[in-house]
């Protein structure tokens, strides 16, 4: 099938492209082509459907080549340089795991508990651990101003993209480049909120995301031992560490890690340990209090 040409309606140029993209296995062939094709014209998706309306020829720009590299599968997020998560459109790009909108859940879990304790005139003090691009740290920042936010990333590409993050929308995180596991010595025992995606794929479960498999780096995916669940284990004991009494801690795995998510928290340190489901329904994300 021929790229799209120049001097085409939006209509054609949409139409053409979702049928390149749906002949390369693109999930969302409609979506993807106007979500590149706004963003070629350097206009909101949502001014798309008045361009089609009047049928003139548009100037689609480098349209053709991100089509053409979209139906390689890459990620459409790289494309644009943008994800959405939650109210904030963050930079992403190679090097740096793409926040998906079931993380927004487990945010959600922070961001209540900050904003709850804020209500009472206090500065809750979130940590988000292993932070990748800061999704959840900034979610946390952006809606709970009176929170007092922390984060930290191992992996130095993605602390790049996270401090880029952070320069953008809450320029006071205080965001730091090291280990989770020993990370923030100096807040031990006296956080709020401890919150983490962290790597928690099972050595050999290979996502079945063209996407992830070839794009997300490997140190954001795989948690490591047979389980999958060595990071989350120690993002778990971190967690204890960092937390006061009656602390949260939010932590996200895969729909099948439920139960090995609460045996992590099944120890004396913990009480009111609880599951969670993301907006389809699957298991995702498992929260305690600190004891």
């Amino acid at each position: 099938m021929s790229a799209p040409a120049a001097g085409r309606t939006v209509r054609e140029l949409v139409g053409e492209a979702q049928a390149q993209l749906a002949a390369a296995g693109v999930p969302s062939p409609r979506a993807d082509a106007e979500v590149l094709l706004a963003h070629a014209l350097g206009v909101q998706r949502s001014r798309l459907g008045v361009l089609a309306a009047l049928g003139s020829p548009v100037e689609p720009g480098r349209f053709a080549d991100l089509v053409a590299q979209r139906a390689q599968r890459v990620p459409l997020q790289h494309l644009t340089g943008r994800a959405p998560f939650r109210s904030l459109e963050l930079a992403v790009g190679p090097g740096v795991f793409v926040p998906r909108p079931e993380t927004e859940v487990v945010a959600q879990f922070a961001v209540d508990e900050a904003a709850r304790l804020a209500a009472t005139g206090g500065r809750p003090v979130v940590v988000d651990l292993c932070t990748g691009s800061g999704a959840i740290a900034l979610a946390v920042a952006t809606e709970v101003p009176a929170a007092r936010v922390h984060a930290v990333e191992l992996d130095p590409m993605a602390h790049a993209w996270a401090r880029r993050n952070a320069d953008e929308f809450a320029p006071e995180l205080d965001l730091r480049l090291g280990d989770a596991a020993s990370a923030f010595a100096d807040l031990d025992g006296e956080v709020d909120v401890v919150v983490s995606n962290p790597p928690y794929v099972p050595p050999g479960a290979v996502p079945q995301e063209v996407e992830v498999a070839r794009h997300d780096p490997e140190l954001a995916l795989y948690g490591g031992g047979e389980d999958g669940l060595e990071v989350p284990r120690r993002v778990v004991a971190a967690a204890a560490r960092l937390l006061r009494p009656g602390g949260l801690v939010v932590v996200e795995h895969a729909e099948v890690q439920e139960d090995g998510a609460r045996r992590l928290l099944a120890g004396p340190a913990w009480r009111q340990v609880a599951g969670h489901r993301d907006l389809t329904g699957r298991p995702r994300c498992t929260s305690a209090r600190r004891a």
